[in-house]
């Protein structure tokens, strides 16, 4: 892991078109700005591993789990 140093309304650059910016530092929690294309996901690291898991959940389903569902709800 690369650790750097920054100060109040200082930045990182990471490649050409993602910027990270202090905004400011209020005790524990350090406020961040981002730039970066639409095109980026940027995730808090706790949603993130919550939709990583979201979706190993999901690919491990049934293939035929749509018509599973569907058969339910005509029955139900």
């Amino acid at each position: 892991m690369l650790v750097l140093g920054r100060k109040v309304n200082e930045s990182i650059q990471i490649g050409d078109d993602i910027e990270i910016k202090i905004i400011a530092i209020e005790g524990e929690q350090v406020k961040l700005g981002i730039h970066a294309p639409k095109s980026v996901d940027i995730h808090r690291k706790e949603i993130y591993l919550d939709i990583q898991k979201e979706n190993g959940a999901a690919a491990n389903m049934p293939a035929n789990v749509l018509q599973l569902l569907s058969k339910n709800k005509t029955e139900g």
